[in-house]
This record gives structure tokens, C-alpha cells and sequence, in this order.
């Protein structure tokens, strides 16, 4: 197989502390990576770098593992421009608002959905993401979740069932129905195409006991549980993802001392989604506190037409940073090997040998300048599985 060098890479994240400077970030200055097929075979400084059939200089730029975007809602028609103005003017977000695109994805075709799919993925491939995660949600019945999920199977590996986003407007007075519904015929139709389950434990969506019984019915199909998880207001979602070793909680917003507890000693993994907190002008996730317990977070963009209409994982690290207390350091580690854990994947989210050759080339200096320079667009390159993409 052909090989390739990059060269001279002023600043190299290659989340592998065995390397370089051995802090988590595992730095190495003036680097070089090798790449054969799609895999990295080799990292090191620049001068040590074996010959290759293919060379690129990097020209003193820093280079970080692609982006890895654990938590979107990318399946859907339509946008909530009207719901985000009044809420910019002084309305509160809730869970309901989720219904308006229920209708328009649900009279949506199927061509139109995966063509908006892939407009945000190469959206967020231009902007480093590498690996995403992406959900089903907005449809609600058996037809129409089991469709998004084969959608977004064509896409991508990691497919969550989220079929309990909130209970179908079609069983607004039959709670119990719907999870029955979601837990019965709506999962046999959807387990086939997808790795994950999912549920909105939340006040206006599922409670505890009906988010434990959905996780609990999708584990039995082999669907791996994650959790939407005191996102709004406190509640029992954080322990439950801790009680059934959900991949992870995401949200994380409201927070009791046992929750953060619990987070710092399971390997449950925290993913934060500041785009929603900017978005929907609520209070900022405390992740000083979670790394301080010992927690492994990830960032993630949620993106979703309703609550956080970004694609851009540069933005969320640049509001971790200036906004819920994270280093640099370790905003670009969550961006990266945190989402790779909220995954359980170990082949993606670093850049060390045997890994999947995803890179991001910057045109700046340092992945520093990711959140010292926010809303600049420095992605300047990247290759993924090896392939040179942008």
C-alpha cells in the first residue's frame, strides 16, 4: 500500500500520553505522521520520520485527530426558525417544540432526508468532524423511525434508536401505550439498523421508571444504552445511565453531588453539548466539576434544528472553554478521545499507530488556537480513513 508523510507539523495531538510530552494530549513538536491505507503506521518528530512514497510538508501547522461528534439528530425536514426567535425574545425552551418537526419529517421522502443528511455531514467534515453519531427521533412510529435509522445507516456506522424522544403526538393521552409501542413493535422494526439506544429521561418527555424499561427492552435486542440526562432540570437520568453502563449521559446540565459522584467513578462517559446552552440561553454544564470527580467528558454539537443548529465541534470547544470552565487542553481531548470513549471505540479520536488515519490539519500553530481564535474557520485539511477529504 502506498504510504504518505506529513511533515513538519509544528504541534501534534496524538491523545496517546505515552507519546511526546506525556501529558494526556501525549504533544509532540515538530512532528511527523506516516500513514499506509487507512491506518497511521507511525509518529514521532519530523527529523526521525521513515522514508515514504508520498511526502506533505505541513509547514509548521498543527495537526489533531479528526473530531468526533458523539451526539447529533441529523434525520429530519423542516427548521424552527419561528421557535428559535421567540426564543431569542424571551421564551423558554421545552421538549415539546420537538413535535413541529415530527410533522415535517414525517412528510418528508426518504431522498429528501439522506440529502439532508449528508448537507450537514459534509458541512461538519469541513470542519474536522471525521466520526459522528446520529439518531432517529423525529418520526415517532414504527415506519417512520425504522426509515430513519436504514437513512442514517447510510451514512454511518454509529445509529442510535432514539424512538423516545418524547411520547408521539399520536398517543398524547396514552403515555403507557407508547412506550409499549416503543418497547414492543417499534423496537423489533428499528434493532436491526442500529447499535444504540436512546431515551429523553426528562420532565415533558420519559421518567425514570418508563426510561429504565426502554433502555432495559433495548439492551435485550443487543442495543446498547446512552441517555439524554438532566438536560432541563434535575432528575434520575444520570444514575440511571450509571445503574445500566449506558456508553453515556449527555447533557449533564443539573447535577447533584451523588450524580457527579457516580459519573467520576463508573465509566459512564459525560458528554457536554454547550451549542444547546448557547442556544437556548440556559445555565452552562459545569465540567470543572466533572473533571475534577474524575469523569471522562466528551463534547459533542447535538446538532438538531431545534435546540442546537450547529454542526461546528471548533465552536463547542471554544464555548467549553470560554464558558464551563475546560483548558484548551482538554476541550480538544473531549472533542476528540472523549467522544471516542462515548462511543467505546479505541480506533478513532487519537493519532498513534494502529489508529484510523483521521487528521485535521490547522492553519494555525497550536490546537489552542481553536478557542483563542473562535468562529475563525482554521480547518485547512483533512483526511479520514487515510483519504484526504478537504
Amino acid at each position: 500500500m502506498t504510504t504518505t508523510a506529513v511533515t513538519h507539523i509544528a504541534s501534534l495531538v496524538t491523545n496517546d500520553p505515552s507519546l511526546g510530552n506525556g501529558t494526556p494530549l501525549g504533544l509532540i513538536q515538530d512532528a511527523a505522521v506516516v500513514i499506509e491505507g487507512d491506518r497511521i503506521v507511525w509518529t514521532g518528530e519530523s527529523s526521525k520520520a521513515p522514508a515514504t512514497d508520498n511526502v506533505l510538508d505541513a509547514a509548521g501547522r498543527a495537526v489533531v485527530p479528526g473530531f468526533v461528534d458523539s451526539h447529533s439528530h441529523l434525520v429530519f425536514a423542516g427548521d424552527r426558525t419561528q421557535e428559535f426567535n421567540a426564543r431569542m425574545s424571551g421564551q423558554p425552551y421545552r421538549a415539546g417544540g420537538i413535535r413541529t418537526t415530527v410533522a415535517a419529517t414525517r412528510a418528508a421522502t426518504d431522498e429528501e432526508l439522506s440529502a439532508n443528511v449528508a448537507r450537514y455531514l459534509a458541512e461538519a467534515l469541513r470542519q474536522g468532524t471525521t466520526t459522528f453519531e446520529t439518531k432517529s427521533g423525529y418520526g415517532l412510529t414504527v415506519e417512520d423511525e425504522a426509515r430513519a435509522l436504514r437513512i442514517a445507516g447510510r451514512h454511518t456506522d454509529e445509529v442510535t434508536y432514539l424512538g423516545a424522544h418524547i411520547v408521539s403526538p399520536d398517543y398524547a393521552d396514552d403515555p403507557a401505550g407508547y412506550v409499549d409501542l416503543v418497547t414492543g413493535p417499534m423496537l423489533e422494526a428499528c434493532a436491526p439498523h442500529a447499535r444504540w439506544i436512546d431515551v429523553f429521561c426528562e420532565q415533558g418527555a420519559f421518567d425514570g421508571d418508563q426510561a429504565r424499561a426502554i433502555l432495559t427492552a433495548g439492551r435485550a435486542k443487543g442495543l446498547h444504552p446512552r441517555i439524554h440526562a438532566n438536560q432541563l432540570s434535575y432528575g434520575p437520568g444520570v444514575q440511571l445511565a450509571v445503574e445500566l453502563d449506558a456508553a453515556s449521559a449527555d447533557h449533564c446540565t443539573h447535577l447533584t453531588d451523588a450524580d457527579v459522584d457516580a459519573l467520576g467513578q463508573g465509566r459512564t462517559v459525560a458528554t457536554l453539548l454547550p451549542g444547546a446552552e448557547f442556544s437556548t440561553r440556559a445555565a452552562w454544564p459545569d465540567a470543572r466539576r466533572l473533571l475534577d470527580a474524575g469523569a471522562t467528558v466528551a463534547l459533542s454539537t447535538d446538532c438538531n434544528p431545534g435546540s442546537s443548529f450547529t454542526s461546528s465541534m471548533p465552536f463547542c470547544v471554544a464555548l467549553a472553554v470560554r464558558d464551563m470552565g475546560m483548558t484548551p487542553d482538554e476541550a480538544i481531548w473531549s472533542a476528540t478521545a472523549g467522544g471516542a470513549a462515548a462511543l467505546r471505540r479505541t480506533d478513532i479520536g487519537r493519532i498513534t499507530p494502529g489508529a484510523r488515519a483521521d487528521l485535521v490539519l490547522l492553519d494555525a500553530p497550536s490546537h489552542v488556537h481553536l478557542a483563542y481564535r473562535p468562529g475563525v474557520p482554521l480547518v485547512s485539511a483533512v483526511w479520514r480513513s487515510g483519504e484526504r477529504v478537504v
